[in-house]
């Protein structure tokens, strides 16, 4: 066997269906799509979602809920990781900038430091928002939490 004699599997290959060549070609006419009618139409597409006339889903599924849109979004970090990371940069002041150039923000979050695990080192942090328990756990260690 060599590259010259190589051929698709049997049956893994069909001809395309070849629409509006003639009357002779048996496809010839209407191109198979019936007469008149939407459907028969260049430049028709069918809804999103149409069903063939039933209620479609969209609309027989009520709606509910809504998006609050003065939410804001806070990236959480937890104390745990700010302990390691000072640990291993030899750290003494955490912000926005030290986060994002470590990889656990990036420079559009909106930053709240969060209480888990425990804090061994003195730190300063600033970040946008805090937990009532991460304060406690960095003034405990005489760190300061300040909000930017």
């Amino acid at each position: 066997m060599d590259l010259s004699n190589l051929k698709p599997a049997e049956g893994s290959v069909r001809n395309r269906k070849r629409i509006g060549r003639g009357q002779g070609s048996g496809r010839g006419g209407t191109s198979t799509r019936g007469h008149k009618g939407a459907q028969s139409r260049s430049g028709y597409s069918r809804k999103l979602g149409f069903e063939g006339g039933q209620m479609p889903l969209y609309r027989r599924v009520p709606k509910f809920g809504f998006k609050n849109f003065n939410r804001k979004e806070f990236h959480g970090i937890n104390i745990d990781v700010l302990q390691k990371l000072a640990e291993t940069k030899k750290l003494e002041v955490i912000d926005q900038a030290v986060l994002v150039d470590n990889g656990l923000a990036s420079k559009n979050d909106l930053i709240k430091i969060l209480g888990r695990g425990e804090l061994n080192v003195k730190l300063e942090v600033k970040a946008h928002a805090f937990s009532d328990s991460a304060v406690k756990a960095i003034e405990a260690k005489g760190g300061v939490a300040t909000k930017i």
